[in-house]
């Protein structure tokens, strides 16, 4: 038997700490000690203010919570760890686990990834969100020539921004009212409007109303934001008819219909991770938090204007 600890969600803002015994480890598991978590801030942030709606309840599940929303809850995706226990091959591999945040726990052989050899461990925890912007960019694909503005430079938004840099010929603009933000994107933010395509990633109503103003004739607005309970107002006057905009969505629950017969959710995943262990892609996160300290600064962490895209937390005697 061996003891874990896992940061829950024990009411809305509020979280605790809470300990548990790991059962023997079952066939074909692994157990793993943790390294690093990311905090999901856009998520993890409506789990927290209680504000998903019960008809979501199902579908925001994460692959190994615990509890049920709106709580009390064990929410999070974003482990790297090391496997301490099970395959005697795999042992002392570093791993991506879509794992909420916990100092040691088990999971499917097959769950956990193993990182490529020169993915920094505090880098990879970035892999979820380089997954939905690879698969924002299956949906809607950038052509030679286009003008695009990613609108919001979270860890989403700045993915976005890494995979569409090397893409030739195109105008690439990134805004968001945070001066940190913008300058980790290195995008121009003058953007003149007109835009082919647009990808709002910001959560807020203000960032959606912008996204559309700067979208062109018949140009698309990718609207990578999930707001949980509220309803933001959309601008549909003005020009959105005339201009024959299109609004869409794009989330990562589901393969992108151009790549359904040839990627599974895993294989879509080891593809961030290899993506991410290119030198553009590792970016720095900050500082992390450790885990023992994470009760008292997770509502600052989620809620910080200028807080990193991917607050980190540190496990154990993992260097900071």
């Amino acid at each position: 038997m061996a003891e874990a600890a896992a940061l829950w969600v024990t009411a809305p803002e509020s979280c605790a700490l809470r300990r548990t015994t790991l059962p023997a480890l079952a066939p074909g598991h692994v157990r793993v000690r943790a390294k690093f978590s990311g905090i999901s801030r856009g998520t993890e942030r409506l789990v927290f203010e209680g504000r998903v709606p019960p008809s979501e309840y199902a579908r925001m599940r994460a692959p190994f919570q615990d509890g049920d929303l709106p709580g009390a809850v064990k929410y999070g995706y974003c482990m790297v760890g090391t496997i301490e226990a099970g395959d005697a091959s795999r042992i002392g591999e570093n791993v991506f686990v879509l794992y909420p945040h916990q100092d040691f726990f088990d999971v499917p052989e097959d769950a956990a990834l193993k990182l490529p050899d020169d993915l920094p461990l505090q880098a990879a925890p970035l892999a979820a969100h380089l997954e939905t912007a690879l698969n924002a960019l299956w949906d809607y694909p950038a052509r030679i020539g286009d003008r695009i503005a990613i609108v919001g430079l979270g860890a989403v938004g700045l993915c976005l921004a890494k995979l569409l840099a090397p893409t030739p010929g195109i105008e690439l603009f990134g805004l968001d009212p945070s001066p940190a933000a913008r300058a980790r994107g290195g995008l121009r933010d003058d953007c003149p409007g007109g835009c082919h395509l647009v990808f709002h990633c910001s959560g807020s109503e203000a960032g959606l109303a912008q996204a559309i103003a700067l979208a062109g004739f018949e140009a698309t607005i990718v609207e990578m934001s999930w707001y949980g309970e509220a309803a933001p107002r959309i601008p549909l006057g003005g020009a959105f008819h005339s201009q024959r905009l299109t609004l869409a969505a794009s989330q990562v629950g589901s393969i992108a219909t151009a790549r359904r017969a040839h990627y599974r959710h895993g294989e879509r995943l080891a593809l961030a991770l290899r993506l991410l262990a290119e030198p553009a892609f590792q970016l720095d996160l900050g500082t992390a938090t450790r885990f023992a300290d994470l009760p008292a600064n997770y509502a600052r962490l989620l809620s910080a204007p200028n807080a990193s895209p991917l607050p980190l937390v540190a496990y154990g005697d993992t260097n900071v």
